[in-house]
């Protein structure tokens, strides 16, 4: 991933700020890069305004997770099982499960 890759993120950002799809794309390029807490603030603003099946309840677990926030990755695994439940996704609601589990 380049930093070419993010300015450009960051611009399309900037044109369509309501756009929950480049928040979330924003975040996976962080994830790629181990920068957490910014991939955190992301999440949590798309999570704000998208109603996600999942997958970036997930991520957020994970994240806080690797920043030692364990607590909030439980929360956040467990709006993650909500979520895919909703959307009709077992199992990712079991996997999710699982990770809490394992905190």
């Amino acid at each position: 991933m380049s930093q070419s890759r993010l300015d450009s993120l960051e611009a399309m950002r900037r044109r369509n700020p309501q756009d929950p799809r480049i928040l979330f794309a924003l975040a996976t390029e962080y994830e790629k890069l181990d920068r957490w807490e910014e991939m955190v603030g992301l999440l949590r603003e798309y999570l704000e305004r998208a109603d996600d099946q999942g997958n970036a309840w997930g991520r957020l677990g994970h994240a806080l997770w690797r920043l030692g926030r364990a607590d909030e990755a439980r929360a956040a695994y467990a709006s993650g099982v909500a979520a895919a439940e909703r959307h009709g996704h077992p199992s990712m609601a079991g996997e999710f499960r699982e990770l809490i589990e394992q905190l």
